[in-house]
């Protein structure tokens, strides 16, 4: 008769899986008075367990039945040594399999891993959480670890245990909240999720692992083991080449873009793959002139309608398109065809689904409890606590994981004002002053700087730009010099300003013409991006083509004539698709860009104004080297209200290097408009909006011109031409 070292509560516990430490009962140990030496398994699919030997499969013990739920024990002398075997389970529908037993494996984490993560310290905490495929004491398998530091116990579920949650119950490592297993015999595609039982004994709803480098397609929601670290990089080197590309004095032209939208299989509406998209998308992007690519978020999300904003899988590029590697074969053709990634990340928010980080273990762990700092009333999310250094610590080793692991070369952080301001869109009495009684976010700044500063020190030429719309103080200048340490600022106001002119009949243009000028009053003091992004395209905003005033061809030639202005004006460029051929109806996420459109000369004349510009704005120096200092920028005349006409010049680094630009926004053309210039000389149109390959009425300058000696605007010569209506244009001085 076999002894029963265990206590009934003990024993009822673990088979209602309401036992924290399963490794210290099941598995192989010296138990009792005399150290009897005892195997003990949980197996309640088995009929009959065997102990083997494990060189040989031998059978060395029939275990004895001690629970009737399926708890299994065999007890060995007092004599006996720790040994390695293996199990062999008879299942009551006859069948039967050798397997190893999950319990007689030592953790895989170290000491040291454990402190650092609790230390919220450190940096690729991915690659000790989460599923790994590893060879454990030189068995496959796979290793599970998650933090949970309120939960009674913890489990891995899925098909490889029946969704049981009494069968893989992991180890509590000590006080760091961290729970591991390893898996023997688990494979690349396996599905899991967490089972975890809060403090007061409830069941929580099954958990997606918020490191899960892998996800099923929604509506599904578990998550899959896949080890990404199979892809061999075609573009080598790369790191060190966008150093170059993501400089201040370099041209960045940006192609916006939602994956799942840009373009679809005609037959059925489904979505292109990663792997067409490596093709068609970068063949596109490259045929286009931009110099960066930048996705709307392409981590796991469960509504298609969130655009990717409300992430439930921060580690798992979307599986809408494909695996993890072919999401990297997507960005190694881009990086090989010389262009940039960017991608929208979202540390601000999460959403509420039940199997996501939302009470992830029973507490607000990843939250703020109270609503009045854990809630998006407008977005119906959860608000990151940044606060409790193992949040802001997996958010910040996210960062960095889509750098090194993805090769991303930017990082543009969504709704940064959101994330500053604890009374973002809330009323008085809806929010918490900080310490100091101010209304900023200190833990959420503290954060933004840290993670700032790790992205510029660890991936050498990647960037960060801000989506900020409020007036805070040095977003884009470094945290040494008290700033929030992005690159680059997304520029909201230009963008609000300059749409609200265009909108405007031309009769009431004069009555408006600082709108268009007013940027230049702020331009230096932060490093802008001028963003036509896809939040102005949606939500009854209509289409960019649309926001123009005018008849058919007046709303062309102004967006033409728009386009041109805002290439020459200072600051990076940001056009999300379809804006570059004037798609005609607001962005639907869940269909194609309106392509047949370019059958139209008017539309395809705007797509040869967008890549004539990308064209030019990249061979000019003087277009993009000093956008941030005042040396680039100089007006000709900013006062023409009553002609509705803005002049001015472009500098390269050389002075030399020099580009005039007029922008005519009212629908008269002007016959030898006279503007005053710096330098003697012939002058050539390089660029012309209303020329007719672009759709235009092809009031061009085609001959070289000459500058008179009568000087004007302040300056000693003069430049006599033809302004064409509802156009801007471009001059340069021939050498």
């Amino acid at each position: 008769m076999m002894k029963n070292f265990l206590d009934e509560n003990v024993v009822e516990a673990l088979v209602t899986s309401g036992y924290g430490d399963p490794f210290s009962i099941l598995g192989m140990h010296k138990e009792g008075t005399d150290g009897e030496l005892v195997v003990r398994t949980f197996q309640p699919q088995a009929q009959n367990v065997y102990i083997l030997e494990y060189e040989t499969g031998n059978i060395m013990a029939q275990m004895e039945r001690v629970h009737n739920s399926g708890l299994f024990q065999y007890e060995f002398p007092s004599n006996w040594d720790f040994f390695k075997y293996r199990l062999r389970i008879d299942l009551w529908q006859g069948e039967s399999y050798d397997t190893e037993d999950a319990y007689r494996f030592p953790p895989v984490l170290g000491e040291m891993d454990l402190y650092y993560m609790s230390e919220g310290t450190h940096l690729d905490e991915y690659d000790r959480l989460g599923a790994h495929v590893i060879k454990h004491d030189n068995v496959d398998g796979v290793v599970f670890a998650l933090w949970a530091p309120n939960a009674k116990r913890v489990s891995v579920v899925g098909p490889f245990n029946e969704w049981d949650g009494r069968r893989h119950m992991m180890r509590p490592r000590g006080s760091s909240g961290i729970w591991e297993i390893f898996i023997p015999h688990i494979t690349q595609g396996a599905l899991y999720k967490y089972e975890l039982i809060s403090s007061d004994g409830n069941i929580l709803p099954l958990k997606a692992d918020p490191i899960a480098f892998y996800a099923e397609k929604r509506p599904s929601t578990a998550s899959v083991v896949f080890d990404i670290n199979q892809y061999e990089w075609k573009s080598k080197g790369w790191s060190k080449k966008r150093e170059k590309l993501n400089a201040l004095d370099e041209p960045i032209s940006i192609y916006e873009v939602h994956l799942g939208s840009w373009k679809r299989h005609f037959e059925d509406n489904s979505y292109l793959s990663y792997k067409e998209m490596a093709s068609d998308l970068v063949n596109y992007v490259k045929d286009m002139g931009y110099t960066h690519v930048e996705m709307l978020p392409v981590n796991e999300h469960p509504f298609d309608g969130s655009w990717g904003y409300q992430a439930t899988g921060l580690y798992a590029p979307t599986s809408r398109f494909g695996n993890p590697l072919e999401f990297k074969e997507l960005v190694d053709a881009f990086h090989s065809a010389g262009i940039g990634v960017i991608m929208d990340w979202v540390p601000g928010h999460f959403p509420k689904d039940s199997f996501g980080l939302a009470d992830f273990d029973g507490t607000a762990l990843y939250e703020h409890a109270d609503p009045r700092r854990g809630e998006h009333r407008d977005w119906g999310t959860k608000i990151y606590n940044y606060d409790r250094r193992e949040v802001s610590n997996f958010l910040t080793s996210n960062a960095l994981f889509w750098n090194k692991e993805y090769q991303i070369d930017g990082l543009r952080v969504d709704a940064v004002a959101s994330m500053l301001y604890l009374d973002y869109s809330r009323k008085a009495g809806e929010w918490i002053p900080n310490k100091f009684g101010g209304h900023e976010d200190l833990e959420a700044v503290e954060f933004l700087k840290k993670t700032n500063e790790l992205v510029y020190a660890n991936a050498p030429g990647a960037a960060t730009f801000a989506e900020e719309s409020t007036a805070w103080p040095m977003v884009s200048r470094p945290t040494y010099m008290g700033g929030l340490g992005f690159g680059y600022k997304w520029n909201m106001g230009w963008m609000h300003d300059t749409l609200d002119y265009m909108s405007l009949d031309p009769v009431y243009r004069k009555y408006q013409h600082n709108k268009m000028t007013f940027g230049m009053l702020y331009a230096y003091n932060e490093n802008f991006v001028l963003p036509l992004s896809h939040d102005e395209v949606v939500h009854g905003k209509c289409s960019l083509l649309n926001k123009m005033s005018g008849d058919r061809w007046q709303k062309f030639a102004n967006l033409r004539a728009y386009y041109g202005f805002m290439y020459a004006f200072p600051g990076k460029k940001l056009l999300f698709m379809g804006g570059e051929f004037a798609q005609d109806r607001e962005w639907d996420y869940n269909g194609s860009l309106s392509w047949h459109l370019l059958n139209d000369p008017m539309h395809r004349g705007v797509q040869n104004t967008v890549k004539d510009l990308n064209k030019l704005y990249k061979d000019l120096p003087a277009m993009y080297q000093q956008d941030y200092t005042p040396d680039g920028f100089e007006w000709i005349d900013p006062n023409n209200g009553d002609e509705s006409v803005f002049s001015f010049i472009r500098y390269g680094k050389n002075r030399e290097d020099m580009v005039v630009v007029v922008s005519n926004f009212t629908p008269v053309p002007r016959e030898n408009f006279k503007i005053g210039v710096p330098k003697e000389g012939k002058y050539v149109e390089i660029f012309n909006s209303d020329a007719e390959i672009y759709g235009g009425s092809g009031v061009v300058n085609s001959v070289k011109l000459e500058t008179q000696n009568d000087g004007w605007n302040n300056r000693p010569y003069s430049l006599s031409f033809r302004l064409p209506p509802l156009a801007t244009v471009m001059f340069i001085l021939q050498q």
